[in-house]
């Protein structure tokens, strides 16, 4: 366990060096996937990574990943606030991390800051050929 947390960072800071391509997702939040590839050792399963950069006071509406979708999320920049299932509702700042379970409800997922931008890393572990990592609550707003 101890390897994972120091082997994460190190993953964090490889991706975001690495952007590949840019998506929106018609919420407040802007989405770009900068890591995508195969896992050699893990046949079947992919691990992908998403910049999320939120304005001051934006959010994303409430969502759903892919039920195959094991997801380490990193506050790289500014606070971000989160709610995951039935957990509270938290605010976590730049450099701490949490996860979201397979099939989880992400009710809420938004810049804490007003005034401040914020930037979330998020990584997936994923079937390979998942198409829909993100299904959103559309009319949440």
């Amino acid at each position: 366990m101890k390897a994972l947390h120091l082997l994460l960072p190190f993953l964090a800071a490889t991706v975001m060096a690495f952007p590949v391509a840019a998506a929106a997702h018609g919420t407040d939040d802007m989405v770009m996937e900068n890591f995508s590839r195969a896992i050699p050792n893990l046949p079947g399963k992919s691990l992908i990574a998403l910049e999320v950069d939120y304005a001051p006071g934006a959010s994303s509406l409430p969502h759903y990943h892919a039920k195959s979708a094991f997801i380490y999320a990193y506050v790289v920049s500014g606070s971000i606030a989160s709610k995951v299932d039935d957990g509270p509702e938290r605010v976590y700042k730049a450099g701490e991390s949490f996860h979201e379970e397979p099939g989880s409800h992400h009710s809420v997922s938004r810049n804490a800051s007003k005034s401040q931008p914020a930037k979330l890393l998020a990584v997936f572990i994923v079937d390979s050929g998942e198409k829909d990592l993100t299904t959103y609550e559309r009319n949440a707003k």
